[in-house]
């Protein structure tokens, strides 16, 4: 998601998916995690390796016996320890191949789920998202489903494979429920992992002819391997990326695709590059196309249509902090900040937020809830900062003080707790200590302006889209009245 801040201060923050993992998380406890064969694994929070996203249908599938094990140790609340254990991929020993509209998985021998059944738990789970606002809340029970249904190699090619032909493009929280739903199935086996290449036939021929005519699919494909290879650990990720993965990448970088293509395939190489391996093999290829896409895509960080404008955001950051070209400056070399007198903390910023060379912009492509406040402390008075949304995901954006935490893994953020406010508008709420309030203001677009006024005198918080100003908002005052009144040296942050 990106966002760019105008005037007093701009706050960013966006989280959909560590939102809906606090709910399912107790399913997750209650079971061991299922070892598909011999499985891939998770890496570490520690993120070492991190630089600074035939049959006719209802006949069943024979599924032929693997060695599976259950004896996984019960995850955590931490994310399991990387392990050295090598992705490479060998021939299958079970050469199964899901045709999407004509097989059908079976589960037990008492009852078998076709893929029209997967599909459309993956269409009730995008249509669920936007109501799981509460930390309490139980997980629906289509997303419970589909965590069973992927406990078997069978299963978990059959949820991907609809996952891939069902999430509309037209949805703006469709990448976050596949980054949701890959997140929470269980480990690939080697034997899925290559039937799922094979299936996908990634090929740069393949690419070229069919990603302007399947703009879906690709898309879809482009963010699932970009999960997978952000979620397997690092020589797993590294055979992972084969020279037909690699090339279906760059060929997609090609302008002539759909801008939304380019997008994911440019915000893929940035989650395969989270291995120094793979981020070494990706700028030897880069170092051989000339001139070089991420150059030309950089042209488009002002473009009018909204998706190339994230493009060329993604393209100029990657060559500032990722893909580093020798014979190009910084962009942070060549801007002029001395009209900037505010702009967005880099040093007090969570840890995967992407923020622009000018401070202006912020743009978030994991799946960790990310938050970052401004350089500008404000401690009486009337102040006012706007806010131009680039996309239309789940964002918050608002105000904090120097108490409000930032806890990306566990979802909280800017009105997830009693010193911070904030509006949401892709779920039309406002925020203020983990819970939340409708209104009556339509979903935000991209092109829309946000204001957000902080009348400290009056104690009022007022949010504005498109100039449609809300009710005055005092709950924080409220709530927080002690604080306020006590500390002289209180300030609060325009925060994102």
């Amino acid at each position: 998601m990106i966002i760019t801040l105008w005037l007093t201060y701009l706050a960013f923050h966006h989280g959909i998916v560590p939102s809906i993992t606090r709910f399912i998380k107790f399913q997750k406890q209650k079971a061991h995690r299922f070892d598909m064969g011999n499985c891939c694994t998770k890496k570490s929070s520690s993120h070492t390796d991190h630089t600074p996203s035939s049959g006719q249908i209802g006949q069943p599938v024979t599924e032929q016996p693997t060695n599976q094990s259950n004896n996984s140790p019960t995850p955590t609340n931490s994310l399991p320890t990387t392990s050295t254990q090598q992705l490479s991929l060998p021939t299958s020993s079970c050469q199964l191949r899901i045709n999407h509209s004509q097989t059908s998985v079976s589960r037990t021998k008492k009852t078998k789920t076709t893929i029209v059944d997967i599909e459309y738990l993956v269409l009730q789970t995008l249509a669920a998202i936007k109501t799981l606002v509460d930390n309490d809340q139980e997980a629906p029970r289509c997303i419970l489903k589909l965590h069973a249904i992927a406990e078997n190699e069978f299963g978990w090619l059959a949820v991907v494979k609809s996952i891939i032909a069902t999430i509309p493009i037209t949805k703006p929280l469709g990448p976050a429920v596949i980054t949701l739903l890959m997140d929470e199935c269980p480990l690939p086996s080697k034997s899925a992992m290559l039937d799922l290449l094979q299936d996908l036939d990634l090929s740069s021929t393949n690419a070229s002819l069919n990603s302007r005519m399947d703009v879906r699919r690709h898309r879809n494909i482009e963010i699932v391997l970009g999960c997978l290879g952000e979620k397997l650990a690092g020589p797993s990720s590294v055979s992972l990326l084969t020279k037909d993965v690699l090339d279906y990448l760059f060929e997609n970088l090609s302008p002539i695709h759909h801008a939304s293509v380019i997008l994911h395939s440019l915000i893929t190489l940035e989650k395969f590059s989270q291995t120094s391996e793979n981020k070494m093999t990706i700028c030897s290829r880069l170092k051989t196309i000339s001139p070089s896409p991420l150059g030309l895509l950089e042209d488009w960080y002002h473009h009018t249509d909204f998706t190339k404008r994230e493009v060329g955001f993604c393209a100029r950051w990657c060559q500032d902090n990722l893909f580093i070209n020798e014979k190009r400056k910084f962009t942070y070399e060549v801007l002029d900040l001395s009209k900037i007198s505010v702009m967005l903390n880099s040093k007090d910023v969570s840890e995967y937020l992407k923020i622009s060379a000018n401070g202006l912009e912020a743009r978030c492509d994991a799946s960790s809830f990310e938050s970052v406040r401004s350089t500008f402390p404000i401690d009486a008075g009337i102040w006012y900062y706007e806010a131009t949304v680039i996309t239309m995901g789940v964002m918050q954006i608002g105000w904090a003080t120097k108490n409000s935490k930032f806890l990306n893994y566990e979802g909280y953020g800017i009105g997830d707790d009693e010193y911070s406010i904030s509006y949401d508008g892709c779920r039309k709420l406002i925020w203020h200590n983990a819970k939340s309030n409708s209104n009556n203001h339509p979903a935000w677009k991209p092109g829309d302006i946000l204001g957000l006024l902080l009348d400290l005198d009056n104690c009022e918080v007022i949010f504005s889209l498109n100039g449609d100003a809300l009710p005055p908002n005092r709950a924080v005052f409220k709530f927080a009245k002690k604080w306020f009144s006590s500390s002289s040296q209180l300030h609060v942050f325009p925060t994102v």
